[in-house]
C-alpha cells in the first residue's frame, strides 16, 4: 500500500513538471529552433508573441517563498545609521522620478546617456559623482538630502529633456568591436549596427517583460523573414532577424504607437520601420548579435 502511494506521488510530480515545461515553452517570443537557415524558413514549431506585457526589467521579480528568519527579524540595536537610511531612488527603481533625476544630472554634465527612467549602473555612477562633489554621503542611491540638493542646483527638465526623440547610443560592449554586429544595449535601449568597430546606424529598441525577458549574451543571426507573422497572436512582425532560439529583432507597430508603455515577449522591438528595413538588407545570416547591460 505504501509503495502504491509513493508511485502516485511520483506520477503527480512528473505531471506538474511537464505542465511547467509546456508553459515555459509557450511564453517564448518565437519559434524555439528552426531547421531552416535561409531567408524563407519553414514554419517553426513554437510561435512568436507580439508585445503586450508591462515594460519591466529582468531581475526585479519579488522573491518567492516565505521570508527567511534573518530577513523578518527586527534590526538589532547595533545596526549602523547608514543601513537605516530611506532612499527615494536606488538601483532597480524605474519611474518618472528617475527620468527627472537623469535629466537633471545630464544638465549638470554628470549623466551622459538618454534618460530612460531606469536606475542602472550609469545612474549610480552619476549620483556617486554628484554626492562626492557636494560633500554628501557617497552611496550611489538617492536619499532626501541628495534629491533636494540635485533640485536646488538644476532646473526643472523640459519634456524634450525628459523624453528625447531618440535614445543616445551606449558605449559598445567589447564583443561588438570586431566583425559585423548588431550591438544591443539594454541600459540605453539602443541597437547599433557595427562593422569592424565602426557604428553604421543606430535605432531605439525595447525588450521583453520581467516574465519573458530578452536573453543577454553573444549570438548569431540564425535566419531571417521579411514578412513573418506571429502564429500565436497573428500579428505582423516585419523584418524579423532571429538570433536566440525564438527571439528576434523585428519591427513593432505597438512600440511605434505606445513607446515604452509596453514590452515584447522576449524579442527586440524596433519602432523605426525605415531604419530597420535598411538594416535588414545589410544583415546576413551568421552575423553576430550582442545583447548586454
Amino acid at each position: 500500500m505504501h509503495r502504491l502511494n509513493r508511485h502516485r506521488v511520483v506520477i503527480r510530480t512528473l505531471g506538474v513538471a511537464a505542465a511547467v515545461a509546456l508553459t515555459a515553452t509557450a511564453t517564448a517570443c518565437g519559434p524555439q529552433k528552426s531547421e531552416s537557415k535561409g531567408p524563407a524558413p519553414s514554419a517553426p514549431s513554437s510561435p512568436v508573441a507580439s508585445p503586450s506585457a508591462p515594460d519591466n526589467k529582468p531581475g526585479d521579480a519579488s522573491p518567492s517563498g516565505s521570508p527567511s528568519a534573518s530577513a523578518s527579524a527586527a534590526p538589532s540595536a547595533s545596526a549602523s545609521p547608514a543601513s537605516q537610511v530611506k532612499y527615494l531612488m536606488a538601483e532597480g527603481t524605474e519611474d518618472d522620478q528617475v527620468r527627472e533625476l537623469q535629466a537633471r544630472l545630464k544638465q549638470l554634465g554628470l549623466f551622459g546617456a538618454t534618460p530612460t527612467g531606469f536606475y542602472g549602473s550609469k545612474t549610480i555612477a552619476a549620483v556617486k559623482s554628484f554626492q562626492g562633489k557636494h560633500q554628501l554621503t557617497v552611496s550611489g542611491s538617492v536619499d532626501d538630502a541628495t534629491w533636494k540638493k540635485v533640485q536646488s542646483v538644476s532646473k526643472k527638465p523640459t519634456s524634450e529633456e525628459m523624453s528625447p526623440t531618440t535614445n543616445q547610443v551606449d558605449a559598445p560592449d567589447p564583443r561588438c568591436m570586431t566583425g559585423r554586429v548588431m550591438c544591443i544595449s539594454k541600459e540605453s535601449r539602443t541597437l547599433a549596427w557595427m562593422i569592424d568597430g565602426k557604428v553604421v546606424s543606430t535605432m531605439d529598441v525595447r525588450f521583453g517583460s520581467e516574465n519573458t525577458p530578452t536573453r543577454e549574451g553573444e549570438f548569431q543571426v540564425g535566419w531571417k523573414s521579411k514578412d513573418w507573422v506571429s502564429t500565436i497572436y497573428h500579428t505582423p512582425m516585419p523584418y524579423s532577424m532571429f538570433f536566440s532560439e525564438g527571439q528576434a529583432v523585428h519591427y513593432s507597430s505597438d512600440f511605434a504607437a505606445r513607446g515604452y508603455a509596453g514590452a515584447s515577449h522576449g524579442c527586440v522591438n524596433v519602432r523605426d520601420k525605415a531604419k530597420l528595413s535598411a538594416l535588414y538588407d545589410q544583415v546576413k545570416v551568421g552575423d553576430k548579435v550582442v545583447v548586454y547591460w
